[in-house]
């Protein structure tokens, strides 16, 4: 493939080879758990390293081969390892980078269930955590212990939709001699590629804007050929969290217009979230672009569009906010985002139930918060939706 491609023809095209295919122009389906070998010795050869090709779906499968050197060719990274869910992937490069009593660095925000994994690596193994707002160097450097293997940041974050300077957060994760390790499904590589602003590993739930249409769950990483190889023979091999061929080839589907979809995305959500900025019943919106001065320019530095997410806080209570949810008809109450149907969610009691009610307050997330996926629909139409809803409560 032509390396100088621009990312929309990398999506089609990178990481495949058609004529190893029969000529097939659609990546096919390898339905197999098991591959034959043509003799004892070239089975043992494959067990041994010794000689590359198929062994055991669990080990290796063909139509996931494609979509890892695709995601791996997006995010200009090595290598990329498929995972059967988002969390399979963080699970699995969390427990990679640590061990007994170390710690990590967090943004000051997470998803709910990579918060309970870190919950979960406290109590059973002492592996500790602390949260960073992550503003400056200083503040960043402050929190680094003498065991902390690793910084973990999600941005945006969600939901709050706070921006992180992955740049300097890179600059310092090398200082220190530690990992940087991005959550970037809110974005994709279309909008950010973390490896190209210094970061070591870049992982997703590929279940939301990289499929785009709610069928599938899974999860990707990309990082260093060694670093991604040691996942496969440890934490992928003997942990089991594989992607089925299936599933793969939906992901290899939905990549192929993943950047006309987050063009749409962002720009629905854009005009929506001045909207709701303009009404008399929201408080306060958060969405990249809108927002401080400082929080704009690292926007601007390494985003390529605004994406397609916004939360926004109600005036009134929780149950303002539940009510508002509940009036609304074209847009559908679900806790996925990245899909083709626009969806609302209300994380305090949703995506972000298990965390305390006291961490909750300070990641920002209260109880009139509401976070809207926006989808591919009209805007006019999502507008008219969210607009009588509003104008019940």
């Amino acid at each position: 493939m032509n390396k100088n491609q621009r990312i929309e023809s990398e999506m089609i095209h990178g990481g495949d080879a058609p004529d190893h295919h029969f000529g097939s122009l659609a990546t096919p389906i390898y339905q197999t758990s098991t591959f034959s070998f043509e003799t004892a010795g070239q089975g043992e050869r494959r067990f041994a390293g010794e000689e590359n090709g198929y062994v055991y779906s669990r080990l290796g499968n063909p139509t996931v081969t494609v979509l890892e050197q695709r995601i791996a060719t997006l995010e200009k990274g090595e290598k990329g390892l498929a995972f059967s869910s988002g969390m399979a992937a963080v699970s699995a490069v969390l427990t990679s980078l640590t061990k007994k009593e170390d710690h990590i660095i967090c943004s000051n925000g997470l998803y709910g269930c990579t918060f309970g994994l870190l919950k979960m690596l406290e109590e059973k193994y002492s592996i500790t955590h602390s949260f960073s707002h992550m503003e400056s160097e200083e503040k960043l450097r402050s929190c680094i212990q003498e065991n902390t293997t690793c910084i973990f940041v999600e941005t945006p974050i969600n939901p709050t939709m706070k921006v992180i300077d992955l740049s300097m957060v890179a600059r310092v994760a090398k200082d220190a001699g530690i990992k940087v390790v991005v959550d970037n499904t809110f974005c994709s590589p279309y909008l950010q590629r973390p490896l190209e602003l210094g970061c070591d590993i870049v992982l997703h739930s590929a279940t939301k804007y990289i499929s785009g249409h709610g069928d599938v769950v899974a999860g990707l990483v990309v990082g260093k050929e060694d670093y991604v190889q040691s996942l496969v023979k440890h934490e992928q091999k003997d942990m089991g969290g594989v992607l089925a061929p299936f599933d793969a080839w939906l992901l290899l589907r939905g990549l192929k217009t993943l950047h006309v979809r987050l063009d749409r995305h962002s720009s629905n959500a854009r005009e929506i979230a001045e909207r709701l900025q303009a009404h008399p019943k929201v408080k306060r919106v958060f969405y990249p672009g809108m927002d401080s001065p400082s929080q704009n320019a690292i926007v601007e530095k390494q985003m390529a569009n605004t994406g397609g997410v916004i939360s926004f806080e109600m005036k009134g209570s929780k149950q303002t906010a539940q009510h508002f949810m509940d009036q609304l008809s074209l847009i559908k109450i679900a806790v996925s985002l990245g899909d083709a149907e626009t969806l609302v969610q209300h994380p305090a009691t949703m995506t972000h139930a298990v965390i305390p009610e006291q961490e909750r307050r300070r990641m920002g997330i209260s109880d009139e918060l509401i976070r809207l996926s926006i989808g591919l629909e009209s805007v006019e139409d999502l507008w008219d939706d969210i607009s009588q809803a509003l104008h019940q409560i």
